[in-house]
C-alpha cells in the first residue's frame, strides 16, 4: 500500500480522509499521552546524561592536561635553570681560579712595594741636615773682630772660610743623594702604575664576582620558586615558551628557505652526476641525492653542537667523556668542511653548466657567443654561497632544540584550548537537550489540544458539581446542630 492509497484510506475525498486521518491521530496522542510524555522525557534525559557524561570526563581529561603541561613548563624550566646556575658557576670558578687564585700573592708583593716606594718618597722630602754643633762655636769665633791684628784676622778669616765649605759640602751632599732618591722614584713610577693597574683589576674581578653572585641568587630564587610549583612561575615560562616558540619558527623558516637555495645550488650538477632521467619512487635521483647531502650537513651540524654542548637533544652524546666528545667533534667538523667544500665544487660546476646551456641556446638561435666580462664574479659568489650555506644549516639545532621543547608547551595549549571548546559545546548540548524535551512535550500537548481543552472543561464542570452537592448536605448539618 502507497501513501496515496493510505491515504485516501478512509475516503475518496482527501479532505474528508485527511480531516478523519488527523482525528485520528490526535485521538491516538490523546490516549497516549503519559506514554509520549515519557518517552520525551527518556529520549531527552538520555542524551542529557550522555552530554553531562561527556562534559565530566572532559572536564576531567582538561584538568589532567592542565597539570601535565604545568608539570611539563615546569620540567623545562627547572633544566633551563639549572643549566643557567651551573653555566654561572663555572663562570664564577673561571674567574676564581684564573683571576684571584695569586691574590695573597700578589697582595704582598703590592704592599711590600707600595711601602718601599712610600719609604723613598718620605725620605726624598727630607728637610735639610742641620750643621754639627761644633760649627756654632766656630762660627762665633770667626765673628769676633780682630783689632787690626793681621794674625788673629788671618785665623778668623781661614775659620770663616773652613765654615763655608763645610756648609757647601754638606748641602752638596745633600742634594746629590735627594737627586737619587728622585731619580729612584723616578724609575718606579712604571711600577707604580703597574700596581694601581694590578689593583684595579683585582678590584674589577672582586666586583665580577659580586655580580655572579646576584645572579646566581636569582636564579636560586627561581629555581625554588619551581620546585614549589608556583603557578606565576608556571605562566611566566608559559609565556616564555610561547615566545621561544615562535622566534625558533620564524628562525627555522628562513632555514628551510636557505635549505631551498642550497638545493636549487646542487640539484642541476647533481643530475649531471648521478643521471637526470633516473627516478626513485616518483623522485628524480638527482633531488634525492642533492636533499641526502643537505640532510646530512644538518645532521652532522646537529652533532657538531651537542658535542660542543652547545644543544642537548641525545643525552648519550652529553654523557661522553671529554675525550671522546672532542673526537666526534673532530669528525663531524670535517665531514661538515668536506661536504661545504663539495657544495661549493657543485656550484661552481653550476655555473659551468649554465655557461654552457647559454652558449648553446645562442649557437642553436644563430647568434654569435661573446665573451662576457667579469664573468668570474658569479662563479666566486655561487662557490662561496655553496662553501657557506652548510655552516649555516649546521646552526639549525639551536632553534630546532628551542622549537621542539617550546612545541610540548604550545602543544598542551592548544589540546587544552580545543577540550575546552568540546567541554563548552557539551554543556550547551545539555541545555539544548533539555530545553527541547521541554519544547517537544508542550508541542505534543499543542497538538491535542482540543482533546485537552475538553478533558479540562469537563473536570472542572465536575469539580463545580461536586461543590454544589456538597454545599446543601452542610447546610442541613449545620441546621441539625443547631
Amino acid at each position: 500500500m502507497n501513501t496515496s492509497e493510505l491515504l485516501l484510506l478512509w475516503s475518496d475525498n482527501p479532505s474528508v480522509s485527511v480531516v478523519v486521518w488527523a482525528v485520528v491521530i490526535i485521538l491516538a496522542m490523546y490516549l497516549g499521552r503519559q506514554s509520549g510524555h515519557r518517552f520525551i522525557e527518556a529520549i531527552t534525559g538520555l542524551l542529557n546524561t550522555a552530554f553531562k557524561v561527556t562534559s565530566d570526563t572532559l572536564t576531567n581529561l582538561e584538568e589532567n592536561i592542565v597539570k601535565r603541561n604545568k608539570q611539563v613548563i615546569l620540567h623545562e624550566g627547572r633544566l633551563s635553570t639549572e643549566r643557567l646556575i651551573e653555566r654561572e658557576f663555572h663562570r664564577v670558578n673561571t674567574l676564581v681560579s684564573l683571576d684571584l687564585s695569586g691574590y695573597p700573592a700578589v697582595q704582598r708583593q703590592i704592599t711590600d712595594t707600595i711601602n718601599k716606594i712610600e719609604a723613598d718618597y718620605q725620605s726624598s722630602n727630607e728637610t735639610p741636615p742641620s750643621p754639627p754643633d761644633w760649627l756654632e762655636a766656630v762660627d762665633a769665633i770667626s765673628k769676633v773682630k780682630g783689632n787690626g791684628d793681621s794674625a788673629v784676622d788671618k785665623i778668623l778669616i781661614n775659620i770663616q772660610e773652613s765654615i763655608e765649605q763645610s756648609h757647601e759640602e754638606t748641602m752638596n751632599e745633600y742634594r746629590k743623594s735627594s737627586l737619587n732618591r728622585l731619580q729612584y722614584l723616578k724609575k718606579m713610577l712604571p711600577s707604580w702604575r703597574d700596581l694601581s693597574q694590578t689593583i684595579t683589576g683585582m678590584s674589577k674581578s672582586i666586583t665580577d664576582l659580586s655580580e655572579r653572585a646576584e645572579h646566581i641568587d636569582k636564579h636560586m630564587d627561581m629555581y625554588e620558586k619551581i620546585r614549589v610549583e608556583d603557578d606565576k612561575v608556571a605562566n611566566l615560562l608559559s609565556s616564555s615558551s610561547l615566545t621561544q616558540f615562535f622566534i625558533s619558527t620564524l628562525v627555522l623558516v628562513i632555514a628551510i628557505l636557505g635549505g631551498v637555495i642550497n638545493f636549487q645550488l646542487i640539484a642541476l650538477p647533481m643530475s649531471e652526476m648521478v643521471g637526470g632521467t633516473t627516478e626513485i619512487a616518483g623522485w628524480k635521483t638527482a633531488d634525492i641525492a642533492a636533499m641526502v647531502i643537505i640532510m646530512i650537513e644538518v645532521a652532522m651540524g646537529l652533532f657538531l653542537l651537542e658535542s660542543l654542548r652547545i644543544t642537548n637533544l641525545f643525552s648519550l652524546i652529553g654523557s661522553m667523556d671529554d675525550k671522546m666528545r672532542r673526537r666526534m667533534m673532530i669528525v663531524s667538523l670535517t665531514i661538515l668542511t668536506i661536504l661545504a667544500s663539495v657544495e661549493a665544487s657543485l656550484a661552481y660546476m653550476r655555473d659551468l653548466l649554465s655557461m654552457d646551456r647559454e652558449v648553446l641556446m645562442q649557437s642553436l638561435s644563430g647568434v654569435a657567443a661573446g665573451n662576457v666580462e667579469f664573468r668570474w664574479i658569479p662563479s666566486i659568489g655561487q662557490m662561496v654561497m655553496g662553501f657557506v650555506l652548510p655552516f649555516a644549516l649546521a646552526f639549525v639545532a639551536i632553534p630546532l632544540e628551542s622549537f621542539i621543547h617550546s612545541g610540548r608547551t604550545v602543544i598542551g595549549l592548544i589540546v587544552v584550548s580545543v577540550v575546552r571548546v568540546f567541554v563548552y559545546a557539551a554543556n550547551l548540548l545539555t541545555q539544548i537537550t533539555e530545553q527541547i524535551g521541554k519544547i517537544s512535550i508542550h508541542a505534543y500537548d499543542m497538538v491535542i489540544f482540543l482533546p485537552l481543552t475538553l478533558e479540562q472543561k469537563a473536570r472542572q464542570f465536575k469539580q463545580s458539581s461536586e461543590k454544589n452537592e456538597d454545599e446543601p448536605g452542610d447546610i442541613e448539618i449545620s441546621g441539625g446542630k443547631k
